[in-house]
């Protein structure tokens, strides 16, 4: 049996700590369906397209490194509808801090009611990431100040050109 994940979220930007939860659970698994989750109700700093184009090519390297499939989606909705529309049995979570585990408990309880037969694991950041959130690199990046540590090269080529269009 195939093992699928699937990872959702904004990946406004690409952070390291979302790559590392994408390495690290590309150890685990045949396929990973990475979707970006479409919330009309907000305005990303980058658009859809911007966003598939960013994952697909930090992916690359991790495609060649573990040999596991990985595939970038868009979805509006719930994860765990697009978790089984992408045929996957397990999604995949990172957890940062408690805080962070204590909500992804409250959503794993919650998927779990509407779709038992979908499992959740969670993958804890690894120490250097701990820290990073998207959102605050958006803000660091909007503010003009560097954020290098927190993204790749070619993502911090991006964020740095969307923060300067937006002052």
């Amino acid at each position: 049996m195939m093992r699928i994940g699937f990872y959702s979220g904004s990946f406004d930007p690409v952070t390291l700590g979302h790559t590392d939860v994408i390495r690290r659970a590309a150890g685990l698994l045949d396929k990973l369906v990475i979707g970006i989750g479409v919330n009309p109700g907000k305005a990303p700093m980058f658009d859809e397209a911007e966003r598939i184009a960013m994952l697909e090519e930090e992916v690359l390297p991790i495609v060649k490194a573990s040999g596991t499939e990985i595939s970038v989606v868009k979805f509006a909705g719930l994860a765990i509808d697009a978790a089984r529309v992408n045929s996957a049995s397990i999604i995949i979570r990172g957890l940062r801090d408690g805080t962070d585990f204590d909500y992804e408990m409250q959503m794993a309880g919650m998927n779990g009611e509407m779709a038992p037969d979908i499992q959740t694991v969670y993958v804890a950041a690894s120490p250097s990431v701990r820290h990073i959130a998207a959102n605050l690199v958006r803000a660091v990046a909007q503010m003009g100040g560097d954020p290098s540590p927190f993204v790749s090269k070619a993502v911090l080529k991006r964020l740095k050109a969307k923060a300067a269009k937006s002052r």
